[in-house]
C-alpha cells in the first residue's frame, strides 16, 4: 500500500532553524554565471574564495606525502583531536612563523576551518546569547542562526578599511558572549592595525575583569585563516601577543586551506584555551568532522620541512600580490579617467575591495541602475565580470562595495577585464 499526500502543495514540516536558514548570495550569482556560460559566453568569474589548482597547485611535497600515506593504507579513523604528529607540527609552524606558543593539547584539528567555527559557537553560546561581529564579514550571521545566537552586527566604514573599532564595539560589549573577529578580513583583504586591535583587546580585558569569575566571560574568536598572506608593509597582529591576559578567552581559527592553496585537502586547526578546545573536540567527535588521516600525516611532514614551507609561501605570495596590485592599478586608472569606481590598496589575503558607485546611472537602453543587484547584473552581462557585492557578507543591500577574488585569475586576463569594465562603464550616463 502506497501512501500519498492529499495536498500536493503541502511542504514537509522541518525545524524552524532549517526552514529559516538563508541561502547563499554567492550561489545565486553562480547560477547567473552558469547560465551565461551555457550560452557560450566568456565570463571572468572572480567570485570564489578558492584557487584554480592548475594555476596555484598545492605544495609538491604535500602532494607527494598524501600519495605516500594513501599507498601505506593510512585511511582509518584519526585521533579525535587530530594526530599528535600533526598537532606537534602545527605548534612548530605557529611558533616559528607567527611567534605564538601553544601546547599540543591546546590544538584541535578538523576538516577545514568551518567545523571549528561551528564547534566554537556551539561550545560557548546558549540560545539567545549575543555575538558581536562586523559587517561585511564571512558567515557569522549563518553561525548565529545555527547556534540560536542573537547577532549584533557592527556596520564598518571604508575610511577604516572596513575593520571594526573599539568605539563601535563598546556600546554592545556588556551584553555579548562572543566577539567574532577576522584579520585579514574576508571579504575585504584588509587587516587590523596594531593600535586598532590593541584598543579592542583592552576592551575585552576590561569587560572580563568587570564580569569576574561568576559570570560567563566574553570570548574572542580570532579567525586568522589568511594570516600568512600579507603583502608589502602589512603585518599580522593577534590578540594574545598584544595582550597575554586574553589567552584564556581567545580561540584562533586557522588552517592549511588558504595559506597553501589547499582548500580541498581539508586540514584546519584551532588553538586556544584547553578547556574550550576540549569542549569543541567533544562536539566535533559527535559531528564526525575529522580531517582525513592521510592528509593529516602529509601535512605534519610538510609543516616540519621549514625550507619547503618558506619556498612555497614566497612564490605563492608573489603571484597573489602581483594580481592584486595589477587589479588595483586598473581600478586606479579607471578612477583617474573619471569613472565612478574606487579600490582599497591591497594588504592581505586573496581579495581586493572595489567600489562601483553607479546607483542612479542610466544604461544604453534607458533603464536605471537602481539597486546594487542591478549593478551586479550589469557588470556580469555587459563587462562579463562576476564579483560579489558586500551585501552578501551582511552589509546594507545597496552598499556599492564589492569583493574581487584573485585565486582563479590569470595574469594575462587582467588587462582584458579592465578593458571590458572601461567599455561597460562608458556606456552609462
Amino acid at each position: 500500500m502506497t501512501l500519498t499526500s492529499t495536498n500536493s502543495a503541502a511542504k514537509p514540516r522541518v525545524s524552524q532553524m532549517a526552514e529559516n536558514l538563508i541561502g547563499s548570495e554567492i550561489i545565486r550569482i553562480a547560477a547567473e554565471i552558469n547560465e551565461l556560460m551555457k550560452q557560450g559566453q566568456k565570463v571572468y568569474n572572480l567570485t570564489i574564495g578558492d584557487f584554480d589548482s592548475n594555476i596555484f597547485p598545492i605544495p609538491e611535497l604535500l602532494r607527494e606525502e598524501i600519495k605516500l600515506a594513501l599507498d601505506n593504507n593510512q585511511t582509518n579513523y584519526p585521533a579525535a583531536n587530530g594526530m599528535l604528529e600533526l598537532r606537534t607540527a602545527v605548534a612548530h609552524f605557529l611558533q616559528r612563523v607567527q611567534g605564538v606558543t601553544f601546547d599540543t593539547e591546546e590544538i584541535l584539528i578538523s576538516a577545514g576551518a568551518r567545523p571549528l567555527i561551528y564547534s566554537l559557537y556551539m561550545a560557548v553560546i546558549d540560545p539567545g546569547d549575543a555575538v558581536i561581529f562586523p559587517t561585511p564579514s564571512w558567515n557569522n550571521n549563518h553561525y548565529c542562526h545555527l547556534s540560536g545566537a542573537r547577532p549584533i552586527m557592527i556596520e564598518t566604514r571604508a575610511d577604516n578599511n572596513f575593520m571594526p573599532t573599539a568605539d563601535e564595539i563598546r556600546p554592545y560589549i556588556q551584553e555579548a558572549t562572543l566577539l567574532a573577529l577576522c584579520s585579514p578580513l574576508n571579504p575585504t583583504g584588509t587587516t587590523f592595525t596594531k593600535e586598532g586591535l590593541e584598543a579592542i583587546c583592552d576592551l575585552v580585558v576590561e569587560e572580563n575583569n568587570r564580569r569576574g569569575p561568576k559570570e560567563k566571560p566574553l570570548y574572542l574568536m580570532y579567525d586568522q585563516i589568511y594570516w600568512a598572506l600579507t603583502y608589502g608593509e602589512t603585518k599580522h597582529y593577534d590578540p594574545i601577543s598584544l595582550r597575554p591576559e586574553l589567552r584564556d578567552y581567545t580561540v584562533f581559527i586557522d588552517g592549511l586551506s588558504k595559506t597553501f592553496a589547499a582548500t580541498g585537502v581539508r586540514v584546519g586547526w584551532s588553538f586556544g584555551s584547553k578547556y574550550i578546545i576540549d569542549k569543541m573536540k567533544s562536539i566535533l567527535t559527535h559531528v564526525g568532522a575529522w580531517s582525513p588521516k592521510a592528509e593529516q600525516i602529509a601535512t605534519a611532514k610538510f609543516l616540519k620541512n621549514d625550507a619547503a614551507v618558506d619556498a612555497y609561501l614566497e612564490n605563492f605570495k608573489d603571484e597573489l600580490n602581483y594580481r592584486l596590485v595589477e587589479f588595483y592599478k586598473g581600478f586606479s586608472a579607471l578612477k583617474a579617467e573619471g569613472f565612478k569606481v574606487d579600490a582599497i590598496s591591497p594588504q592581505a589575503a586573496i581579495y581586493l575591495t572595489v567600489k562601483f558607485d553607479l546607483h542612479g546611472m542610466k544604461k544604453a537602453d534607458g533603464k536605471i541602475l537602481e539597486t546594487t543587484k542591478d549593478i551586479t547584473s550589469y557588470l556580469l552581462n555587459e563587462a562579463k565580470l562576476a564579483i560579489v557585492p558586500f551585501y552578501a557578507f551582511g552589509s546594507g543591500d545597496n552598499s556599492p562595495w564589492y569583493r574581487i577574488s584573485v585565486g582563479v585569475s590569470k595574469k594575462e586576463e587582467i588587462d582584458s577585464i579592465i578593458e571590458n569594465l572601461r567599455s561597460a562603464l562608458a556606456k552609462l550616463s
